[in-house]
């Protein structure tokens, strides 16, 4: 009789084959005999045994693992292209401003109505192609990434979120559709999966993690390691005062047409502006 592998969870068909399936052994292997042999470490069956995969010399599996499922599980979802929203886990909502920890962090409490709002009429967009193209995708946590993932959500699309393990307790922020919420151990690789399918990429005011994701793309974007695509900073006054964008293209580490890559907006409607009139030979 053909077996076949257990990938109902993925939302695919059943694969057939006339081999006996991994699940079924991993299964068998639970109801062995309980014997000095079967209790050894050794007797694992190797994709089943986590001391085993979190070896040191088991580093490029884990990596290439926490590159395939979420590649698979998006591509069987039929996700073609993602708008990526990039932003500060620490800006507040506006009703929540209160809480902000300095008066500047609550000033900036309307980029979250803004990301919303922009999350919303983009997941409108995609919904109108069936929404496999331009689905909003976040880092899944609070903040701006938040705002993003509750517009598409609210405008009843799915809405991806690419977490990540960090020291402290976390979660999720609700929003995020459960079956497109994923979580890295590598941050290299969490960041390969917003750009795969980048069709637009918006920068809100942030942190370290979102300079350190903003600066990536640009390079990978500047140095034609990645299709150009639009490159939307929302709030120009933030920006200018932590970068010196043309300190940069004066002092020539920087073309000054490098600084054509970005365009700085304040809302919503201005970014989707931006998104409609992009020409990627404009730069």
């Amino acid at each position: 009789m053909a077996s076949h592998e257990t990938t109902e969870e993925f939302g695919q068909e059943p694969h057939r084959t006339t081999l006996r399936d991994s699940v079924e052994d991993a299964r068998s292997a639970d109801r062995v005999p309980d014997t000095p042999q079967t209790r050894s470490p050794a007797y694992r069956l190797a994709f089943t045994d986590d001391d085993f995969m979190m070896r040191e010399e088991l580093r490029p599996v884990r990596l290439q693992l926490e590159l395939l499922k979420p590649q698979m599980i998006m591509d069987e979802r039929g996700i073609e292209s993602v708008v990526v929203m990039f932003g500060g886990a620490r800006i507040p909502s506006p009703e929540n401003k209160g809480t902000a920890k300095t008066p500047y962090l609550a000033e900036l409490s309307h980029y979250y109505t803004e990301a919303e709002i922009f999350a919303r009429k983009m997941t409108e967009r995609s919904m109108a192609e069936y929404g496999r193209q331009h689905v909003v995708c976040t880092g899944g946590g609070p903040g701006v990434m938040e705002a993003g993932n509750k517009g598409a959500h609210e405008a009843g699309g799915q809405t991806i979120g690419l977490n990540i393990v960090l020291p402290h307790e976390q979660a999720p922020n609700p929003y995020v559709t459960p079956s497109l919420s994923f979580n890295f151990h590598y941050f290299a690789i969490r960041k390969m999966h917003f750009l795969m399918r980048a069709s637009a990429i918006t920068v809100f005011p942030g942190g370290f993690g979102t300079l350190d994701e903003m600066f990536e793309a640009l390079t990978l974007i500047q140095t034609k390691r990645m299709q150009r695509v639009p490159f939307i900073l929302f709030g120009k006054a933030f920006w200018a005062k932590i970068i010196n964008w043309d300190a940069l293209a004066d002092a020539g580490t920087i073309s000054r047409d490098d600084l054509k890559l970005i365009s700085f907006v304040e809302t919503a409607d201005e970014a989707l502006a931006v998104i409609d009139a992009f020409n990627p030979e404009g730069c």
